[in-house]
């Protein structure tokens, strides 16, 4: 132990010199050698010692006050600044420098924030909401709206899995479907193009791919009835459907011109000495204002020729479902139908990514069909080999939920998801439905319940299943569900699920690579939901009166042959069904629903006033055999 010498009786300086040298000793026989700090406050040798004495020898009388070792200590800590000043006045530096460029920064990243948060709130306010609806969506318990239904229809599907029945719903039941046969694309005498034009029409189309469709259909027709020049439609950009596609990105532009270059001219663009007037100056502007739904062949001919004729131009504006259906001459009737079964076809890209879709939901190599041909062109898989062992499931079922949050809020119907969905529902409706809002407020309010039994609602992924157990179709049945993102998510899904667990979408079937270039062209993306859905061996929708289940279920009557059959509910009639959820046992359920489905199967010739797109069974559009 090292000694302590008292301050109030000092030795003589040869005692001290004696003690330092002791203590350094016995100081440094303790210190372990590995101590990487305390080698270098020792290292130095004998010298400094000595030095230190010498500083010591050198004080005032009055340092008898201190002890030799505070002496010794003090001389030490001097020597040790006096060596590293430098050292320590380059560190103080170094970190005033540090602190100025922090402080910088940060009032920088302060000034940018600030220019930025009034542009930015309302982005972040919608990626807070969407996380929140994405957290509700995923995270929810599951919603069902009809428990004791549900249980007979798992109960159903389980007899009929161990007794290996399947569903009659597989094949049309009517023969006279096999009937019609696809003929618009035979070409009519009378109706031809004349040798001198009266001008250029220009079609800007609005709304997603199907919209776009009847459009172009449309204006086909339009051409031809007032003797003009069609210039390739253009497609508006939507902030709704946000897909900056035009003509050529989807449909084949030469393929379309050439089949109907003996009834239309259409040109790519205009020509030079067009491109640069302005159309609407000079009065050649049409919008939707000034055309009626609907409209008729007499209505182009009184508002529209004359301007044609008189500017050589016309440009419709966000031209849609302008044109009547009845009455039109079988003529027109005819080339639109040519326009839309014959002349769209889509391009090689989406072709090649619609085959994939079928042949892997299909998981084998499936025979050619009319549907087929048309839709899918050289990318038709082949045939099976004689020695190859098919697996996997020989036919699929499509199914075109109409679910989204859209036709959700717009219905003002109720869906037993609690107080926290009205309340995001009606939210939806202020912001995306103003007009709809001021309407209410304006007009008798009708209940959910009212909505519900006068078929207004849209069907639930719910309702949707109790629906194909009632026909029959069994647990095991490959289902592509066509369409956007369901509202609820999982929570809503999951009754269809527990009793239809093959559901399988494009994003399932195709890789990422492969969806990458159609990455933010939503109707890119809706064109292979049209081929999946139109080369379905059966097509069920929730919702007649949606653009894709109208033209998909035409596309089946069309190109079909009698065996494409198309599952069509009445909302109405489901619903007074479904409303005895409590008391019906599930043979009556059954037969009520089967006899609704096969309602809407007969086999009807178009009636007046009705989709030429929807129901091409008429002497304009198709051919009957006796």
């Amino acid at each position: 132990m090292i000694k302590q010498w008292p301050s109030r009786n000092p030795l003589p300086e040869s005692h001290k010199v004696q003690g330092m040298k002791e203590y350094q000793i016995r100081y440094l026989e303790n210190v372990p050698a590995s101590d990487p700090s305390i080698g270098r406050r020792t290292s130095g040798g004998d010298y400094n010692w000595n030095s230190k004495v010498v500083m010591l020898h050198g004080l005032k009388s009055d340092s008898g006050k201190f002890s030799s070792y505070k002496g010794a200590y003090v001389g030490k800590k001097h020597m040790w600044f006096r060596k590293h000043v430098r050292s320590i006045a380059c560190m103080f530096v170094l970190a005033g420098f540090f602190f100025l460029l922090d402080s910088l920064m940060v009032s920088i990243f302060d000034s940018i924030n600030l220019q930025t948060s009034s542009t930015s709130k309302i982005s972040r306010l919608k990626a807070m909401k969407d996380e929140t609806v994405a957290y509700i969506n995923t995270e929810k318990p599951p919603v069902e709206m009809y428990g004791p239904l549900l249980s007979l229809a798992s109960a159903a599907l389980t007899e009929k899995e161990f007794k290996q029945e399947t569903s009659n719903f597989w094949k049309e039941p009517y023969r006279q479907a096999s009937l019609w046969k696809p003929c618009a694309d035979r070409r009519t005498p009378n109706l031809g193009k004349r040798d001198k034009s009266n001008g250029y029409i220009m079609v800007s189309a609005n709304g997603g791919l199907n919209q776009q469709r009847v459009a172009i259909c449309n204006a086909v027709a339009v051409a031809s009835l007032l003797n003009a020049t069609l210039v390739l439609p253009r497609f508006l950009y939507s902030n709704v459907w946000k897909d900056p596609s035009q003509f050529g990105d989807i449909y084949q532009e030469e393929y379309f011109v050439n089949m109907l270059k003996h009834e239309v001219n259409i040109v790519k663009e205009l020509p030079p000495h067009l491109e640069s007037i302005d159309i609407e100056a000079m009065g050649s502007l049409i919008t939707d204002a000034d055309i009626l739904k609907e409209a008729k062949p007499i209505d182009y001919i009184r508002k529209v020729l004359p301007i044609l004729e008189r500017n050589r131009i016309v440009h419709f504006l966000g031209f849609g479902n302008r044109l009547g259906f009845d009455p039109l001459p079988s003529e027109l009737q005819r080339l639109r139908c040519k326009c839309n079964f014959h002349a769209l076809k889509f391009v090689p890209k989406i072709q090649e990514a619609g085959s994939l879709l079928v042949r892997r939901i299909r998981e084998y190599d499936f025979a050619r069909s009319l549907l087929d041909k048309q839709l899918l062109g050289n990318f038709l898989p082949n045939f099976p080999s004689k020695n190859r062992e098919v697996a996997g499931p020989y036919r699929y079922l499509a199914l075109h939920l109409r679910f989204e949050e859209d036709m959700v809020a717009y219905s003002q119907c109720d869906f037993r998801g609690g107080e926290d969905e009205r309340r995001e529902l009606q939210a939806y409706r202020e912001i995306h439905f103003p007009l709809l809002i001021e309407r209410l407020k304006n007009s008798k309010t009708i209940s959910p319940e009212q909505l519900r039994k006068l078929g207004r609602c849209p069907l639930t992924p719910e309702e949707a299943a109790l629906l194909l157990s009632a026909l029959g179709f069994n647990r095991g049945t490959y289902i592509y569900l066509a369409g956007s993102q369901i509202y609820g998510g999982k929570s809503r899904m999951q009754p269809f699920t527990s009793l239809y667990p093959n559901l399988v979408t494009k994003e399932t079937l195709l890789t990422r690579s492969e969806l990458e270039p159609f990455k933010n062209f939503s109707s890119q993306l809706a064109a292979l939901d049209f081929i999946a859905c139109a080369t379905a061996d059966v097509f069920a929708m929730t919702d007649s009166g949606s653009q894709l289940s109208s033209l998909v279920s035409g596309f089946r009557t069309y190109y079909g042959n009698g065996h494409a059959p198309t599952l069509r509910p009445n909302k109405k009639r489901l619903a007074a069904i479904l409303s005895q959820n409590s008391t019906i046992g599930w043979n009556d359920f059954e037969d009520r629903v089967r006899k609704m489905i096969e309602e809407g199967q007969r086999v009807r010739v178009r009636g007046f006033g009705r989709s030429i797109y929807r129901q091409p069974r008429c002497t304009a559009c198709m051919c009957r055999s006796y």
